[in-house]
């Protein structure tokens, strides 16, 4: 057991909860587990590519029941960011998939690729040629560049894929800036996440396999962390990864039975 008390469940979804579409442990005992002992719990992802509701829809399909504002995705976060800085709306280029593209727009821009207030990266498995040489060119004539995320891989059943973080590389090298990257290890999506929690940092429990992301954002806000060891993280960069992770365990489910 735990030498500290944890209210609330910070969890990230891809490593964690699954990969691609096959479960990581049973989804359905593990919620159950998780409300059982009243913990309140949001999901926080990198992966804009999906939609908050596709999210729902795909936890539903294992039996788990969320509500889209327990979702916080690194597309969410760029518009909510993207809201602050430019409150009337307007034109950004997204070189992105649907998910990224519906968060934004929620949040009251526009999808275009002239006259843009922003160019945002993040992954997208229909990239051209000529969407990085257009983003390029945008932020060469002064738009705003921003990143969902600097995740070089992604974990599927297959292996790792190319994630944002690759897309990301070649368009700071062709456009010759760095992004302002929202996505973790920086802060933004776990303060939104405790705003829906509404616990201090030290009683929520920041859940995910990726240290360099999930634990060093977790870590910057104060929040505890645990690493899982189901997606890219092995032991071993885990245990040379300074300061530490609270807990380093298998998976969710061996999670659970250490707090």
């Amino acid at each position: 057991m735990t030498k500290f008390t944890i209210h609330s469940l910070i969890l990230d979804m891809d490593g964690v909860l699954w990969k691609g579409m096959q479960p990581i442990g049973d989804l359905q005992a593990i919620f159950e587990e998780i409300s059982r002992r009243n913990l309140k719990v949001v999901m926080a992802t990198n992966n804009a590519t999906t939609t908050t509701q596709q999210y729902v829809d795909k936890l539903s399909k294992f039996h788990v029941d969320i509500n889209p504002d327990q979702i916080i995705t690194s597309g969410v976060a760029t518009g909510a960011y993207l809201n602050k800085m430019y409150p009337k709306g307007g034109n950004i280029f997204i070189l992105g998939e649907e998910g990224l593209m519906d968060s934004i727009e929620q949040f009251g821009f526009t999808a275009a690729d002239h006259d843009v207030q922003a160019v945002v990266v993040g992954m997208d498995r229909k990239l051209t040629f000529e969407k990085l040489s257009r983003a390029a060119q945008l932020i060469r004539a002064g738009a705003e560049f921003i990143a969902t995320n600097p995740d070089n891989t992604f974990p599927t059943p297959e292996g790792l894929i190319p994630g944002a973080g690759a897309i990301l590389a070649a368009v700071e090298a062709a456009s010759g800036k760095k992004a302002l990257v929202i996505g973790k290890p920086q802060v933004e999506m776990y303060r939104l996440a405790l705003e829906y929690l509404r616990t201090p940092p030290k009683q929520t429990l920041v859940v995910g396999d990726r240290i360099e992301t999930d634990i060093a954002g977790g870590q910057a806000l104060g929040c505890r962390t645990a690493l899982v060891l189901s997606g890219v993280t092995d032991g071993s960069s885990a245990t040379n990864w300074k300061p530490a992770p609270d807990i380093i365990t298998r998976d969710l489910e061996s999670l659970l039975d250490l707090l």
